[in-house]
């Protein structure tokens, strides 16, 4: 008797899951081209971030600690 009740639970949790996935129409063209721009200036801090002296000097020593590790 309790699989029963689980197994029906199941199927209307999965036929609720479908319901929103249809009412879902997705991204504007507008919120697309949001989070590209937000995609792009991420990306762009981040390489600022990962070329600056301090990040490429702590980057060197932990690469050059890591190869010259005793085996």
């Amino acid at each position: 008797m309790q699989v029963m009740k689980v197994g029906a639970a199941v199927r209307r949790w999965w036929s609720d899951r479908r319901v929103a996935a249809r009412r879902d129409a997705g991204m504007s063209t507008t919120e697309y081209a949001m989070g590209t721009i937000a995609a792009a200036a991420f990306a762009a801090v981040l390489y600022k971030v990962l070329t600056s002296g301090a990040v490429s000097k702590a980057l060197e020593s932990v690469i050059g600690k890591a190869l010259d590790a005793p085996f």
